[in-house]
């Protein structure tokens, strides 16, 4: 856990947040003296993790627009303002492009790329306002370079990512930065719920905790640097694969080899 930040007196909203990478995020803040909101669809859950940090429980739903601005309008009357805006609620129907009924591509489209969109123009004036803002959107390598099985996540990814850039520059010279955070696989339930559904590829690199994808948007809030990656030699590979569309080709039935060893140790320790 990051124990150098300190975010005393600044208010933050987490997407996201019942549980994995949100939750990490929420308790890290929580722990650096930030006031946190906390949003996801599982009130429950929601409840559990502010019961132990002391947030504020928002449930919503946030592949519906309006409740996108209502949590903002919500998160700032709690808080009395905003400072930061964590985007890190997602969604991931596994699986080839063909065989994806239009629900769930919408779902993704709507979860991973409109909802961020609202949400940070909805928070932004509030941004501008205070006296030091960020915006964090938690994306993925598969962002950087396109995963087969995983066309239209992929696809919310990159904009997320290409919208992060654009507006970081928007904001350049502001007193809010922008900044996303590009992580490989993570062990939480996103992925070792339901294995068999992941791809080879996935599994070929190398997992990361919440605390450590968690650790990077800290970071990120913190120096504004606008994008950060884990682990290292995935972020050497997929910027070597955007720039020679060629090589993950030819790498792939190796490191999909690799990925079938790997589900095969997950499986056995399940």
């Amino acid at each position: 856990m990051s124990v150098s930040h300190d975010f005393r007196g600044r208010r933050a909203l987490v997407t996201g947040a019942s549980s994995g990478v949100g939750e990490a995020v929420a308790r890290q803040l929580a722990a650096a003296g930030a006031r946190v909101v906390i949003a996801a669809r599982r009130a429950d859950r929601l409840q559990r993790v502010a019961d132990e940090i002391g947030a504020i429980v928002c449930p919503a739903n946030v592949a519906s627009p309006n409740a996108c601005v209502e949590l903002v309008e919500t998160a700032v009357a709690a808080l009395g303002g905003l400072d930061i805006l964590i985007n890190n609620a997602g969604a991931h129907h596994r699986g080839d492009f063909v065989d994806q009924g239009a629900e769930h591509l919408a779902a993704m489209v709507d979860v991973n790329l409109r909802a961020p969109v609202v949400l940070s123009r909805a928070a932004l004036d509030h941004l501008r306002a205070a006296e030091r803002g960020a915006i964090v959107n938690v994306g993925s390598v598969a962002g950087r370079m396109p995963v087969p099985g995983s066309a239209t996540y992929s696809a919310t990814k990159a904009g997320l990512r290409t919208l992060t850039y654009a507006l970081a520059e928007e904001c350049r010279g502001t007193r809010v930065s922008v900044s996303v955070v590009s992580p490989g696989p993570i062990a939480t339930d996103f992925i070792l719920a339901d294995v068999d559904a992941v791809t080879d590829l996935t599994f070929s690199q190398p997992m990361s905790t919440p605390e450590q994808i968690a650790d990077l948007v800290l970071d990120c809030i913190a120096d504004g640097r606008v994008e950060r990656t884990r682990p290292a030699s995935t972020r050497i590979m997929t910027t070597l694969g955007s720039l020679f569309p060629a090589l993950p080709r030819a790498l792939r039935p190796a490191l999909a080899a690799r990925g079938r060893r790997a589900k095969a140790r997950y499986r056995r320790n399940a």
